[in-house]
């Protein structure tokens, strides 16, 4: 049997993914840059192997698709309300600086302004990936810097979804009909670009309130039967045709993006009590498809563009890195945050990714931007997310303060310490003779209860809001973060600890906190669980004191009850 290209581009996409996402990882930058560099690798301007390139666009189609699903389902208004006063104008007049900035340089290469315009607006969004990276690595998404940057973050993602539907509309209405496209509405009853954008904000309002009005209710029923069916495989297969479907229905009945369609079926379910479980139900293929995406993006760069064009690229980088960056330190030092909140969120948000990829490719499939402004893009995007660690470390650098908590050893930490470090996660517990839990999910959560019922100090080390929120009801301390960090597990006091439980169901991750904690304390007893014999050898060798497999102790409750001393009393017969 021979193989096709959707095999090979599968095959070559994503095994060029992994060896160069691998090797990023390694050099401790981004993966991403390690996908865009695999697409190059298989691109028509690098010698070799070339991939299909319209099946790559496909794949790509899909993969823009479970983005925007996934971005709407992490969506969070409750972030944006807590720092609307700052992030919302904030992210507004920074869009407008870089997009006036971006359109001033494509006006200088001979663009249209409308070239200008959506090249500018691909450089005034941040890479959701590398900036929520950049935070989880320094403990900051929970501090105030970082729910600044998120909320920052938010809103520049929903102008872009904006963007996204009305780019279309403004290039019906410049280009007319084009040779085998069906011509546009603008072009069949003379409505003119502003005609053109009020029937388009028509469709959008109108997909809008179906979505409120059918999608809202229709989507979390389809969900909760399928959850009852009890069926993992079957509800996995609902997310995902609930992301395509919607997205289908956007486009084909509405006339809106496939994109807006994702973002607000991911939205509408992020407001179900399953949304959880849906977002990890569909990131294993979600991650698949943007990696593929990734690698699209990859193979339409020229690297040829860093030789032919170093000018432009140089003016491109800089409105990135300090044009951005320098609107947003200014807005924030305006609204009266320090220097260093404001470098912080400076730093964070020098960078452009998945956004400007979409923008980019929508502008030139449109005609409405120049090869030239895509290659710039991109090379813009590669480049600020390799020099984005080096502008943390100058902010560490300049104003005298580590972006990442680094708890002091100690059994206590001084007194002044939370005042001197306000925006950081972690703060050392002055926990002595505690049970530390990782994860409080279902097992974490009835484990801690029990304990806390019991009189035992009780730390729990979680990340998950919905898990955070239970532990605080339970009034077990906080500890906020990864604990296959070393420097959150260093948090917890496991010195002076007296169990340590690991609940979380990742044993990949699970066997990483065993090793450090086995480091830390030697003589720690240390409880895990697990779901097969296999993970039960892979803790025990990681560390694990005690490891317990469910199935197991189900069995033996089970046994145990068969053999017990007294049988259960059978009930008299009725009197005749």
């Amino acid at each position: 049997m021979h193989h096709g290209p959707l095999i090979a581009i599968l095959v070559a996409g994503l095994g060029l993914a992994f060896v160069f996402g691998a090797l990023a990882q390694k050099l401790r930058i981004s993966p991403l840059v390690g996908y865009l560099v695999a697409g190059v690798a298989v691109g028509p301007f690098t010698p070799g192997f070339v991939a299909d390139q319209n099946l790559a666009n496909e794949l790509a189609e899909i993969g823009v698709i479970l983005l925007m699903f996934g971005v709407g389902l992490h969506f969070s208004l409750k972030d944006l309300l807590s720092v609307k006063t700052i992030a919302v104008p904030g992210a507004l007049v920074q869009i407008a600086v870089a997009t006036l900035l971006g359109t001033g340089l494509g006006l200088m290469l001979g663009w249209t302004w409308v070239a200008g315009v959506v090249f500018g607006l691909a450089l005034s969004v941040a890479s959701t990936v590398v900036l929520l990276r950049a935070l989880q690595e320094r403990r900051l998404v929970q501090s105030d810097k970082g729910k600044i940057a998120v909320g920052w973050l938010i809103v520049e993602d929903l102008a872009m979804v904006l963007a996204l539907v009305m780019i279309p509309a403004v290039a019906d209405a410049l280009n007319g009909a084009r040779p085998g496209v069906p011509a546009p509405l603008s072009g069949q009853f003379d409505l003119g670009l502003w005609g053109v954008l009020g029937l388009t904000l028509m469709k959008v309002v109108a997909f809008i309130a179906f979505m409120l009005v059918v999608g809202r209710r229709v989507i979390p029923w389809i969900l909760h039967w399928v959850a009852h069916t009890g069926s993992r495989e079957l509800f996995r297969l609902a997310v995902l045709a609930v992301a395509l479907g919607v997205a289908f229905i956007a486009a084909s009945l509405f006339g809106v993006s496939f994109a807006l369609g994702a973002f607000f079926a991911g939205m509408i379910l992020s407001e179900s009590p399953l949304s959880q479980r849906a977002a990890e139900e569909s990131l294993p293929l979600r991650d698949a498809f943007a990696v593929l995406f990734f690698v699209s993006v990859g193979m339409l760069f020229d690297p040829a563009i860093l030789l032919r064009a170093p000018g432009p690229l140089l003016a491109t980088l800089a409105i990135i890195l300090v044009g951005k960056s320098l609107a947003a330190w200014l807005i924030m030092r305006a609204f009266g945050r320090s220097n260093a909140v404001a470098l912080t969120i400076s730093a964070s948000l020098a960078q452009i990714g998945e956004f400007s990829f979409i923008l980019a490719g929508l502008g030139v499939s449109l005609g409405i931007l120049p090869q030239q402004g895509r290659d710039l893009i991109l090379a813009g995007a590669i480049l600020s997310i390799l020099l984005n660690p080096v502008l943390f470390a100058l902010v560490d650098r300049f104003t005298g303060e580590p972006s990442m908590a680094k708890p002091k050893p100690g059994p206590t930490p001084s007194a002044a310490e939370p005042e001197a470090k306000p925006d950081l996660d972690i703060v050392p517990t002055e926990l002595s003779g505690h049970m530390v839990v990782v994860g409080y999910g279902r097992v974490g959560a009835l484990l801690g209860a029990g304990l806390l019922a019991r009189g035992e100090k009780v730390l729990v080390i979680e990340e998950q809001s919905d898990a955070v929120a239970a532990a605080k009801r339970h009034g077990a301390e906080l500890l906020l973060g990864n604990a296959a960090d070393p420097a959150v597990l260093a948090a917890a006091g496991l010195s002076r600890a007296q169990r340590l439980f690991v609940a979380i169901p990742q044993s990949f991750e699970a066997g990483q906190v065993c090793e450090q904690a086995r480091r830390d304390n030697p003589a720690l007893p240390i409880v895990a669980r697990a779901h097969s014999d296999a993970e039960v050898e892979h803790l025990t060798k990681c560390g694990a004191t005690l490891t317990i497999m469910g199935e197991a102790e189900i069995a033996r409750a089970m046994l145990a009850l068969c053999a017990a001393p007294e049988a259960p009393p059978t009930p008299e017969p009725p009197p005749a």
